[in-house]
């Protein structure tokens, strides 16, 4: 506070206090002309603005900052609210990181843990595969029979079987295809697992 503003202040402070200034303190702000304007009740003409409460001293007590705009009042939500998604997040990644860390007692617990599930993928690949040359072979059976009725109509069981045996191979393809994307998703796991975890016994993290 400039020093003649302050003797000013002063000045007012122990004027009212002669006038029985309330609790012994002045409540200051500047006006929208940039006056100052000071009284012992917050002055209308502070209504809405940042205002001072001095003692009678013409110490400052505390400054009580303008009331927000309603833009400032949305720019805070929004920042209150970002604030809690990132706080719900780093909770999120630490609790993650440290099941991760429950879950493994080393590097090559994740290697066996990935070994035994692309395992149970591949078999169930190869018995689809399986499925399928034995389907083929019943088709065959039924493709031959077919040779017989080229320009003939093709007795029912014959056409039902070329169509059962049709589905069923779509079926046991669709079956290998989707073991297939979940043999790429099990690796890409138990990778980002073996990384994180290297990154984790770095920082000196363990079980719990």
């Amino acid at each position: 506070m400039h020093p003649l503003i302050k003797l000013g202040v002063l000045a007012i402070a122990l004027a009212l206090s002669g006038s029985g200034m309330a609790a012994g303190k002045l409540y200051c702000c500047d006006d929208a002309k940039g006056m100052q304007v000071c009284g012992d009740v917050l002055p209308q003409a502070c209504y809405g603005r940042a205002y001072r409460e001095i003692g009678a001293s013409g110490r400052t007590l505390r400054n009580v900052a303008a009331p927000l705009t309603a833009e400032e009042r949305a720019q805070q939500a929004l920042e209150e609210a970002k604030r809690k998604e990132e706080e719900a997040a780093l909770k999120e990644q630490q609790r993650k990181d440290q099941a991760l860390l429950n879950t493994y007692g080393s590097v090559k617990d994740i290697e066996a843990m990935r070994s035994r599930a692309q395992d149970d993928v591949q078999r169930s690949i190869a018995a689809a595969q399986e499925k399928i040359a034995e389907i083929r072979a019943q088709r065959k059976q039924y493709e031959d029979e077919a040779e017989f009725y080229k320009k003939k109509q093709l007795p029912a069981a014959v056409q039902k079987g070329l169509n059962d045996t049709a589905f069923e191979i779509t079926a046991q393809e669709s079956i290998i295809e989707s073991k297939q994307k979940e043999l790429k998703i099990i690796r890409e796991k138990y990778d980002e697992d073996k990384r994180r975890y290297i990154d984790l016994s770095r920082r000196g993290l363990t079980r719990q």
